[in-house]
């Protein structure tokens, strides 16, 4: 049974800059005080040295409800799948590699419905909202999209998906998506920051409300459910943590995850985030390179890390946890990224995301360049596969957009989908571009 309650809340959200503590309401994403930006991080009941940390269920997302912050669970939600990856590892150097798979690979009793570690953090966020909420606004570049439509649909909360035209190959479900479930695509040249630009507007709609991406604690935690899985199999933290990153999200969830759970003494997993060339704007920043020019956001071969805008100075995101980590950032190309993708399935036998596949590429390239020994206990999160898999098994149906925007460009793009949503919501019906303006 659960040790979550419907309707309790069994922790406490705390600035990261000022220490002020809050009571969840499900939809806070920032401290009230004025200070520099900071996140807020939850601080839970009776939770410290891996005790407590478990409810009595056996596996899955809502295994680790006591470190969730979730005033409800949902049934039957699959989490990740860790093993040691000893033929992997043999191959690109490395004695003691654990991989903790996220995504659809049944004989591996993987599961994750929308074939991405994004699925955690749908639910997650999802868990944590009050009883009657107001619909969630949420940009993506296609894997956030489909894990909140999905999820979204199973359990009927209202959401606004804003995502750029290519994220649609991505939206194919086992059936058609709940009414309450509206997907705004973004047509032409439009990029998943355009998609994050038009949220920002489109979240003060009467009724709607920004999802918050890494501001929501339950983002984080429920991304950082990889490393409370990777704890329960290794029976300790592992030395080094690798993931491919966007926004950093998940490798900051899994750097407070670790926090909360590790033993006296024991030290914090480095964290090795992995981007791909040539938009590599946390890699620039954390080795003071300069900004990744905006119009080369279309070349990487993994497009879901393509974020213009990561937490990089705030309180508490990405800076703070390489360095309290001893960390760093990687990156590789897009040759090297499909590579490890054609290396992973031969191994491996299943197929993975083309993040996943740089961070493997990345992680392979570090062990060469003595980044990383060949005796360092390493995780390695392969944060989505299997979506060739799962079309195989399952009918998947293409989800039809509840609005298609001819994207006029980046200046006036925004605020003319926000116009078109606008007239849809009250009914006047959207028009075309440059019609009426």
């Amino acid at each position: 049974m659960s040790r979550v309650r419907p309707g309790t809340r069994h922790y406490k959200v705390v600035c990261s800059s000022c220490g002020t503590r809050y009571e969840d309401d499900g939809l806070v994403l920032d401290c009230s005080r004025r200070h520099e930006p900071a996140f807020l991080r939850t601080e839970y009941d009776g939770i410290g040295a891996h005790a407590g940390a478990h409810t009595g269920e056996s596996t899955g997302l809502f295994r680790h409800a006591p470190m969730l912050p979730v005033a409800r669970t949902f049934p039957d939600v699959p989490g990740p799948v860790v093993h040691r990856a000893e033929r992997l590892g043999r191959r690109i150097g490395l004695d003691r590699l654990w991989v903790a798979f996220n995504g659809y690979w049944p004989e591996s009793g993987a599961h994750l419905p929308t074939c991405t570690f994004k699925d955690l953090e749908a639910y997650t966020v999802l868990g944590r909202l009050p009883a009657a909420p107001p619909v969630l606004v949420i940009p993506s570049a296609g894997n956030t999209a489909a894990a909140f439509a999905w999820a979204a649909t199973r359990h009927r909360v209202p959401c606004l998906l804003v995502v750029p035209a290519p994220a649609l190959e991505r939206m194919r479900f086992p059936a058609p998506l709940d009414p309450c479930v509206r997907l705004v695509v973004l047509d032409g040249t439009a990029t998943y920051s355009d998609a994050i630009a038009c949220a920002d507007l489109l979240a003060a709609l009467p009724g709607h409300h920004a999802e918050g991406g890494s501001r929501n604690v339950g983002r984080r935690d429920g991304l950082g459910t990889v490393l409370l899985a990777a704890a329960d199999a290794l029976g300790r933290l592992p030395q080094t943590y690798v993931q491919a990153v966007g926004s950093g999200t998940g490798a900051i969830g899994a750097h407070e995850a670790a926090r909360r759970v590790r033993a006296d003494g024991e030290p914090l997993p480095r964290l090795l985030m992995c981007q791909n060339a040539p938009f590599a704007p946390l890699h620039d920043a954390w080795h003071s390179a300069g900004p990744a020019p905006a119009h080369r956001e279309h070349e990487p071969l993994a497009r879901e890390l393509t974020n213009r805008r990561p937490p990089f100075t705030v309180r508490g995101g990405v800076r703070d946890v390489l360095t309290e980590s001893g960390g760093d950032v990687l990156c590789t190309d897009n040759e090297a990224a499909l590579a490890a993708l054609a290396l992973f399935e031969e191994i491996e036998g299943i197929d993975i995301e083309p993040g996943a596949g740089v961070a493997l590429a990345a992680l392979a390239e570090a062990v060469r360049a003595g980044q990383v020994r060949r005796d360092e206990l390493v995780l390695l999160n392969i944060t989505g596969g299997g979506r060739a898999r799962q079309a195989q098994d399952i009918a998947l149906v293409p989800a039809e957009p509840w609005l298609r925007v001819a994207w006029p460009g980046r200046e006036e793009g925004p605020r003319f989908v926000a116009e078109q949503v606008e007239r849809l919501l009250t009914g006047a019906g959207a028009i075309a571009v440059g019609e009426g303006r």
